[in-house]
């Protein structure tokens, strides 16, 4: 697992009707369960990027977060800073900036090896499957390209069924 303050990935969500059958794979390939956690992330107004803050009960963080919107395996790179007082910051932030939307989950984690599994069920949207593939270094983005790739076929996840946008953008979408 890895925890870094700045890491690369690379990544795909989809959208996903039977999460059972992507945890009974994932038990097969000896996946580690972290368990499952209520989330509320927080998009912020921003001119580049996107910057949200993660409130959980186990851990919160402010990210920010680059990458194109590609309903395909796209790289993306991140920036964490863990946070143990999410209502101070939220605070803060909500006076500095205005609020895009609040997308509201549960997620269940399972990581191999350094490929993190987010399956997600999003209040408004649905289930879904997030594979992320992480490094330190941009230059391992082929690499990682091909493990997601196998995982893609492995859980029969169809072209249709990727997205190319946030689930702030999805509920954004929705709303207007």
């Amino acid at each position: 697992m890895i925890e870094d303050e700045e890491m690369f990935t690379v990544e795909i969500k989809a959208k996903c009707q039977d999460l059972s059958m992507i945890k009974a794979i994932l038990e097969k390939e000896g996946g580690i369960f972290l368990g499952q956690e209520e989330q509320t992330d927080i998009y912020f107004k921003i001119t580049k990027g996107r910057l949200k803050l993660r409130k959980g009960a186990k851990q919160s963080y402010l990210i920010y977060y680059k990458r194109e919107d590609l309903q395909e395996i796209r790289p993306s790179h991140f920036e964490l800073y863990p946070t143990a007082t999410p209502a101070k910051l939220e605070k803060v932030l909500r006076a500095a900036f205005e609020v895009l939307v609040e997308v509201k989950k549960i997620r269940e984690v399972v990581w191999i090896q350094n490929i993190k599994f987010n399956l997600d069920n999003v209040e408004g949207l649905g289930t879904f499957i997030e594979i992320e593939a992480m490094t330190e270094t941009p230059h391992e983005f082929a690499e990682l390209k091909e493990k997601v790739q196998t995982f893609i076929e492995k859980f029969a996840i169809k072209k249709e069924e990727i997205q190319s946008y946030s689930y702030s953008d999805l509920l954004l979408q929705r709303i207007n």
